[in-house]
């Protein structure tokens, strides 16, 4: 966890919502200069902190619409720090919860140097990430309708089609077997559905693809020397980690993966683990999925989660392969080197 320890001349925490803001801003010796409620404009923002914009720096917590609030401060040259929503337990922890309050409790965390942070994301390449993540969704969405059409199979005690149903090809003549007319046309949606979420997929493929060599091409091309990174994988990654160096050790970067437990202790004495959903749930499916791939391509990767299967269980060998998986990638993108399959084996 890092936290915000710098000496400012005003600290401003803004309990932020999509149509209002409260606005809570304290000088260095922790008095209250201003303390309102605005309309979530740019206008009015810089119309209220214009007395303190010497040295003044802005706080708000990781939620949904932090976006123009940041790109904001940006371009007006005024410090933004984003708190991790997970990690901010003095505002949830009060008997008594509202926007004012709120507001006053991230400014004194930024003042105190309690302020939990998250990573502001820059927005030269903050959309392509979403565009990615929108990607994942509509595959998604069509994985769910090529199931759905399988358990339509299932439900008439039907032979489910032999043919994957992934390839446009193998999909004709699926309502062929269903005498009732309205099973028909569900089916028939469903193909109809998959085959334009297929046209969509694919042209946001081409467009993020374009998109990836203009921002960072050497990265794309490092992440795909990995036996099964694909393309796929390999934006997902290299859009989700954004840049290597701002993680300060290979630790810091499986933890933000979700890669390694996190153990609780007291008195000396272990007591379990917890914190499994902080990090990025994107990089953990990455490289679960990466590291199955691996399985398949690489003999030697065989050989290696065998011998953790007869230690560890199929589970946890997965995540151990997953795990160091996420470590080579730190350290190839650290010093720019393409994937050694001796390296990575040589223990």
């Amino acid at each position: 966890m890092r936290f915000y320890n710098e000496q400012r001349p005003f600290y401003c925490g803004v309990d932020l919502h999509a149509r209002t803001m409260y606005l809570c801003i304290l000088d260095r010796d922790g008095n209250v200069v201003l303390h309102k409620n605005i309309k979530t404009r740019p206008a009015a923002l810089l119309r209220a902190v214009e007395p303190f914009r010497e040295g003044l720096v802005i706080g708000c917590e990781c939620m949904f619409a932090w976006y123009w609030l940041a790109d904001l401060c940006a371009e007006e040259g005024i410090e933004f720090v984003l708190g991790h929503a997970l990690y901010m337990g003095a505002i949830h922890g009060g008997k008594s919860k509202n926007d004012r309050i709120d507001s006053e409790k991230i400014a004194r965390l930024i003042r105190g140097g309690t302020f939990p942070l998250s990573y502001v994301y820059p927005a030269q390449m903050r959309s392509t990430r979403d565009l990615m993540r929108r990607r994942m969704y509509l595959m998604r969405r069509r994985s769910e309708l090529l199931a759905h059409i399988h358990m339509t199979y299932q439900q008439y005690n039907l032979d489910c089609p032999a043919r994957r149903l992934r390839y446009a090809g193998n999909r004709e003549g699926l309502t062929d077997p269903f005498d009732d007319g309205s099973v028909k046309k569900m089916m028939a949606v469903d193909v109809a559905v998959i085959d334009q979420l297929d046209e969509l997929i694919k042209d946001l493929e081409l467009f993020i693809v374009r998109h990836a060599k203009v921002h960072d091409g050497q990265s794309f091309y490092l992440l795909r020397s990995v036996p099964g990174i694909g393309k796929v994988l390999a934006l997902i990654l290299m859009y989700e980690i954004h840049t290597i160096r701002r993680f300060g050790s290979v630790g810091d970067f499986v933890s933000y993966c979700r890669l390694v437990k996190c153990s609780h202790s007291s008195a000396g004495k272990i007591s379990g683990s917890g914190g499994r959903k902080i990090g990025n749930a994107f990089l953990r499916w990455a490289f679960g999925e990466a590291a199955c791939l691996l399985i398949r391509q690489l003999p030697q990767a065989k050989r290696w989660i065998d011998r953790k299967e007869k230690k560890y269980g199929k589970g946890k060998a997965l995540s151990l392969l997953a795990a160091k998986l996420g470590r080579a990638v730190y350290w190839m993108l650290r010093r720019e080197e393409v994937f050694d399959v001796s390296k990575f084996f040589q223990d």
